[in-house]
């Protein structure tokens, strides 16, 4: 079943075009990731969505329906995104931001998924800890615990690893695996293709607003791809869990 899609959908910003014509599905249960350069129309992609952005033509579709006929209760209840920006402005405890995701639930509720919300991102025990006290990784954890406080059976993420250690990002996409083996959809925009290629079961790769190529890692960053929408150099090696992507810059880059 699909969870989003998108048909011919048409976005301009500021009076200049950010998607094109743009159509694609995402199929429920499943790791998404988009890919693409600065500027390829990845976030545009994630708000036409969530009905953020006005497309001026074709249609964004969450679980067959379309985003602009759908009250802002129905599209919460089934999609909840994570923006780029990680900054929290009030040092408050974890737990208060954590339960900020249960908008539907009481405020016994709310606590009591913001708590499990924590402990699935490991931050059991530091629910009254300030985030002005946290790492910049422990923030970034305590956003994603408001993320699945939400409930919502498809996340929606806007760079979720940018700006994190190596350690922080790999723990970050080894919950959002966790999420999917749980029976989530995760839509993720992310800018290091090696990750991508590694977690993600089905790419799209954008570039100026259009999809250029779409398919399980693999197919999806062929080398023409790769050279094309990059400007890489790259080919798929054997690694140890698996065919692993290695790319450089190309000549010509």
């Amino acid at each position: 079943m699909t969870a989003l899609s998108f048909h011919d959908l048409t976005v301009e910003l500021g009076g200049r075009p950010a998607l094109t014509i743009f159509t694609a599905r995402i199929e429920k249960g499943g790791f998404t990731a988009i890919c693409g350069p600065n500027g390829a129309g990845k976030t545009t992609l994630l708000r036409a969505a969530l009905g953020l952005v006005k497309p001026i033509a074709g249609q964004a579709l969450i679980d067959g329906h379309d985003v602009r006929t759908m009250s802002p209760a129905d599209r919460a209840a089934r999609l909840a995104y994570l923006p780029q920006e990680r900054r929290i402005a009030w040092g408050v405890p974890a737990l208060r931001v954590a339960a900020l995701g249960a908008v539907d639930a009481s405020p016994a509720g709310a606590d009591a998924r913001g708590r499990a919300a924590l402990e699935a991102v490991g931050l059991s025990g530091l629910e009254d800890r300030g985030t002005f006290e946290m790492s910049g990784g422990e923030r970034a954890r305590v956003l994603l615990a408001r993320l699945f406080a939400t409930g919502a059976p498809t996340l929606l993420l806007d760079e979720p690893v940018a700006g994190l250690d190596p350690d922080a990002q790999l723990l970050v996409l080894d919950l959002l695996k966790e999420k999917v083996r749980a029976g989530h959809t995760v839509v993720a925009t992310l800018h290091d293709l090696t990750l991508a290629a590694r977690y993600a079961d089905r790419l799209l790769v954008l570039k100026d607003g259009r999809l250029a190529a779409e398919g399980q890692p693999q197919a999806a960053l062929s080398k023409a791809v790769l050279a094309d929408v990059f400007g890489l150099s790259g080919a798929w090696v054997k690694g140890p869990h698996g065919p692993m992507l290695a790319a450089r810059r190309s000549a010509r880059s």
